[in-house]
């Protein structure tokens, strides 16, 4: 199943998204729900970010053709660090390219897991029950400040809207087997699938729930594929006016235009 969050006629909703329009659950999706039979068209409502979460927990070198192009060794354990909350932005808005780092940004198409319930301490085996479904995501990476100018990532990874996610949630698939690719102003820059994944979604569910407790709408992304603009000969950044799209098989495209920073 597919689920939006959607604004329509001053109100939102998330709703099931069917061929005829967006068909209205309501404002949970944790927990028990279902539609209520009202469809809104699609020309009356605006896509929204799924989710907002207060928890995004991304992996880092988690595509085996990916850490090949970086020159790195496989990791025994899966790599963790921490986005923050003003990163996220949703489909249709913009990317923009902070002042203080515009030059080296990065995209990086990944699969994002959304957690849909409280877990702590479970095992690969149960991940699979906290796992809501599955959205589009792209780590939007300021490379000079994130390799070349501190000491560790966090900057670099958290300028505002440096982490769009969309444009729906999906429900039923395997997150392990999905085709995933990126372009950029329509020419195709990362290509993949995600069987190519060091750690399995269950694997990274697991691993991340031993060091903190992972919550409703909290949002694993999942690590990128080879391709990124830092490891091409020349290297490739985004620029203002580019558009992006991250299209991930069962789910649908991510698109974010790039804009300079007023």
């Amino acid at each position: 199943m597919k689920i939006a969050k959607i604004k329509f006629d001053g109100k939102t909703s998330y709703a099931k998204v069917e061929d005829n329009g967006y068909n209205l659950i309501g404002d949970k999706i944790f927990g028990q729900y279902a539609a209520t039979g009202t469809i809104i068209p699609f020309d009356k409502a605006k896509l929204l970010v799924p989710v907002e979460p207060w928890q995004i927990i991304a992996i880092g070198l988690n595509y085996r053709q990916h850490a090949i192009e970086c020159n790195m060794q496989f990791p025994k354990a899966p790599v963790v660090f921490i986005k923050t909350p003003n990163t996220i932005t949703g489909p249709g808005s913009d990317i923009i390219l902070p002042k203080m780092a515009p030059d080296c940004v990065d995209y990086e198409a990944e699969l994002a897991i959304i957690i849909g319930r409280q877990a702590k301490n479970v095992t690969e085996n149960e991940a699979g029950d906290y796992i809501l479904g599955y959205t589009c995501s792209n780590d939007v990476s300021a490379r000079d400040c994130q390799l070349k100018q501190d000491v560790q990532w966090a900057r670099g990874k958290c300028f505002d809207t440096f982490a769009p996610i969309g444009p729906y949630i999906v429900t039923g698939l395997n997150g392990d087997n999905l085709d995933i690719k990126l372009t950029l102003n329509g020419q195709v820059m990362q290509q993949s699938n995600t069987s190519d994944l060091i750690f399995s979604c269950k694997t990274l569910v697991s691993y991340i729930s031993r060091c903190m407790t992972l919550y409703p709408g909290s949002i694993i992304m999942t690590g990128t594929p080879s391709g990124v603009g830092m490891g091409r000969n020349p290297q490739v950044y985004m620029k203002h006016g580019d558009k992006v799209c991250v299209e991930i098989e069962g789910i649908g495209c991510l698109e974010n235009t790039v804009v300079t920073e007023a």
